[in-house]
């Protein structure tokens, strides 16, 4: 966004000048055309009004705004729209403290839509970022005349959701980085250290032993193919990251991971939880159960669990309760369907999903800790156990040599 200077010849053929603040100099002439002058000539901003963030989302270098920025939007909206502020008033507040370039733009042009006229929904709609989920809640809440109230439950929604997701993310990523730097460390011992015990085997025509052998013969075949096996490596990966993007792959690698000792666990209760507690605030928010499944089914980052709420949406519309179909997935425990047969019957169904996810998150919670707290000595024990053979597997000719004298 910066000062654009402009020359233009307005209907009474005469020549105008001035500024106008846009992004790029396709909007400078639009907004010119709807003043009803023709543009003859325009001028950048100067580099000390250029702003940098503007240019990168007009040529599509700014990466998009993630949950965490999304979150803290809404929580700050809630606030303005909870103690009264107009909303077009709150969203050019936003505007101008906000400092993700996209999401900053997204603002602008929701702020300028609902003050053509559209409903906050349909202009947040019309934004990348903002999901299926976020638009119809607000959609309910506009047509409730409760979009203080919504705000404030997708607030509390977003966070909740963020902190699982990073829970997650921080269990699988922990036990990752440490067995990559046990694998470079081996890697280094195989390549850099073996191939000089070999030398002074080779010196003593000391026989070597089976164990030696093998070692000494993985040492050669990583030294001589390491430079083909990396590329290769990275071949395989991109390839096998590819598949799992498509949606046979994605259910077959979570199906995978899902069987998975304490991971499977901690996958499948953190997407129930985020399941739970999105079904809640939909129904909550007086969403009806076939779109509000509808919407979970979209937010679920798992192939298997989507495909199997799939089925579940389609058994509702059918006309069963929402416990029927839920008892036939394994994964689900038994305590949940009751919790929701008991809330169909009371009416509070939405009430009981809040209890659940908070079950599923504290679950979460305690299969994390006993994950890091088992994962840590397995790895030190595996990495250790290689490394420990391989120093034995090159001292053991010596030791031999020496008991031989």
């Amino acid at each position: 966004m910066g000062n654009w200077r402009f020359e233009a010849i307005n209907k009474e053929g005469k020549r105008e000048a001035g500024t106008i603040q846009a992004t790029n100099a396709k909007e400078v002439r639009r907004v010119l055309r709807g003043r009803g002058l023709r543009p003859k000539r325009v001028m950048p901003p100067s580099i000390l009004e250029f702003d940098i963030g503007e240019w990168m989302v007009a040529n599509g270098y700014a990466s998009p705004f993630g949950q965490k920025e999304l979150t803290s939007f809404t929580k700050q909206l809630a606030i303005m729209v909870s103690a009264g502020v107009p909303i077009i008033q709150s969203l050019e507040i936003l505007y101008k403290q906000e400092k993700h370039p996209v999401l900053r733009r997204a603002i602008k042009k929701i702020a300028s839509d609902v003050g053509e006229g559209k409903t906050i929904a349909e202009a947040m709609k019309e934004q990348k970022g903002f999901d299926k989920l976020y638009c119809n809640l607000i959609k309910a809440g506009e047509a409730g005349g409760i979009l203080d109230t919504i705000l404030n439950k997708l607030a509390i929604h977003l966070d909740k959701q963020e902190k699982i997701k990073a829970q997650i993310k921080s269990a699988m990523t922990y036990p990752v980085i440490v067995s990559l730097i046990g694998f470079f460390v081996i890697w280094g011992m195989m390549v850099f250290v073996v191939p000089q015990f070999v030398s002074m085997l080779t010196d003593t025509g000391q026989a070597v032993p089976a164990v030696t052998q093998f070692v000494i013969d993985t040492s050669d075949f990583l030294g001589s193919y390491s430079i083909y096996l990396i590329p290769a490596l990275i071949v395989a990966f991109t390839l096998l990251n590819a598949y799992t993007k498509t949606p046979t792959g994605k259910v077959i690698y979570d199906n995978l991971f899902m069987k998975t000792p304490i991971f499977g666990e901690i996958i499948i209760k953190g997407n129930l939880a985020s399941f739970s507690r999105t079904l809640a605030t939909m129904l909550g928010s007086g969403v009806s159960l076939v779109d509000a499944l509808d919407i979970c089914i979209d937010t679920i980052d798992n192939g298997v669990i989507s495909r199997d709420l799939d089925g579940v949406k389609k058994k509702v519309i059918e006309g069963k309760t929402l416990t029927e179909p839920l008892e036939k997935i394994a994964y689900f425990p038994p305590m949940v369907t009751q919790m929701v047969r008991v809330g169909e019957q009371t009416g509070q169904v939405d009430q009981m999903l809040e209890k659940v996810s908070e079950v599923f998150e504290d679950e979460v919670n305690g299969l994390i800790d006993v994950m890091t707290k088992m994962v840590e000595p397995l790895i030190i024990v595996v990495l250790g156990g290689i490394i420990a053979t391989i120093l034995v597997a090159m001292y053991l000719p010596m030791f031999m040599a020496a008991g031989g004298d």
